[in-house]
């Protein structure tokens, strides 16, 4: 038995915006990568200047920044790989996030003393390959998505190393992440982060002797997408992973926009607090899948997590769904009483706002009136547009505005 721990609450930051809201939101720690070497070189992702002042923002908050440099490089790759090593090694990053033998093998030669995290691309789905890594020096090991909670167990009972796991967000339907599609049709490599997401596509069946007739691969009039997972969500299974003994809960998504972080961020935030402050009152609010429903998804799965997937009768036909746009942020509270929204989507005045923050604050606000930075009153805002408004509760700095979809 594990004597019951609260682990440690890992979000994405795609960019410093990203991050700010990360953190402001409830997460321990956040993950992030440089212009290269990473999986999400899509990303805005960070320069070493901006990588810098992350890792002093975050510490000044008492959060951990791990750096993604989990890249399968080839040989070319490996002389630039190491000079950006040795630009990093001035940054005091709480530990690198890699995969490949070799980007290990230098990371302990350029940075001896830097804690290395093994990717989930390294598909760790056993005890005795999670004892190999950690033979070799890893401090914490990301399993892979494939693992099943009684995998997750057994391995937690047989390797010292720390063990973090995903609990929310997109999924490959390649083995943990290693697909060679997007090369294959985009020539974007997967694994060197370009991922075109071809499995998002959609496709039709042609017959060999009828070159030229498409037939759609159809469920209903919405069609399907015959590679595309729904998104994970382990948010209900909470007990099972902190009884389990695991140190870190990851969530994916750092391609997603800043009302995806915020919003699945204080939701697990909410839960795993109210789990580990008093488990045995702890009940599962049906209110926080509800909160999880008003971003961009796919509909959710709990993908191997309980043993072999059965939920593959798609619901959802895997397309994007949500209930509610993002339209802005709190940039500040002014002297007048004021605050200064940055407006993200068209706004108008009648619309009903709501405003989250964390801890699952949130408050309903009809827009009765706006004005512009000078106080002239507006009958809308457009993206990019900073306006003021007079609101009748406490917001905070980077609390994020949303309205249901109209």
């Amino acid at each position: 038995m594990h004597i019951m721990k609260k682990p440690e609450l890992l979000a994405p930051a795609g960019n410093m915006e990203k991050l700010r809201i990360a953190i402001h939101y409830g997460a321990d720690a956040v993950y992030l990568g440089g212009k290269a070497f990473g999986l999400r070189n899509l990303a805005d992702n960070f320069t070493a200047a901006e990588l810098a002042e992350a890792v002093d923002y975050a510490h000044d908050r008492g959060v951990r920044v791990y750096l993604t440099v989990n890249v399968y490089p080839d040989n070319r790759d490996v002389a630039e790989l190491c000079r950006y090593l040795e630009e990093m090694d001035k940054i005091p990053f709480d530990a690198y996030i890699a995969a490949d033998p070799g980007v290990i093998e230098m990371i302990a030669e350029v940075s001896p003393g830097r804690h290395i995290h093994l990717s989930t691309q390294a598909n760790t789905t056993n005890w005795k390959s999670a004892l190999f890594w950690q033979k070799q020096g890893i401090k914490r090991i990301n399993l892979a998505r494939e693992m099943s909670l009684e995998g997750i167990r057994e391995v937690k009972e047989r390797v010292a190393a720390e063990l973090e796991v995903f609990v929310h967000g997109a999924m490959c339907i390649s083995y943990s992440g290693r697909c060679l599609l997007s090369s294959v049709m985009a020539g974007r490599p997967a694994n060197k982060g370009e991922c075109a997401h071809p499995c998002r596509w959609g496709y039709s069946l042609v017959e060999e002797t009828r070159p030229g007739e498409y037939f759609p691969i159809l469920e209903d009039a919405s069609g399907t997408f015959i590679f595309n997972s729904k998104d994970l969500c382990l948010l209900q299974y909470l007990p099972e992973l902190v009884g389990s003994g695991v140190d870190a809960l990851k969530i994916e998504g750092r391609m997603k926009g800043i009302h995806y972080v915020a919003a699945v961020i204080r939701v697990y935030r909410e839960a795993l607090d109210r789990f580990c402050d008093d488990p045995q009152s702890y009940r599962f609010q049906q209110g926080w899948l509800e909160e999880l429903c008003k971003i961009s998804h796919r509909g959710y799965t709990t993908g191997f997590f309980l043993g072999p997937p059965k939920d593959i009768d798609h619901e959802y036909h895997s397309r994007y769904i949500r209930s509610h746009d993002f339209v802005g942020i709190v940039e500040e509270g002014l002297s007048d009483g004021t605050t200064m929204i940055g407006v993200r989507n068209r706004l108008a005045t009648g619309d009903t706002l709501e405003f989250i923050g964390p801890g699952m604050a949130s408050f309903q606000h009809i827009l009765r009136e706006m004005t512009d930075e000078q106080g002239e009153a507006l009958p809308a805002a457009n993206p990019n547009q900073r306006i003021k408004l007079r609101l009748p509760f406490p917001v905070r700095q980077y609390d994020i505005i949303r309205r249901e979809k109209k």
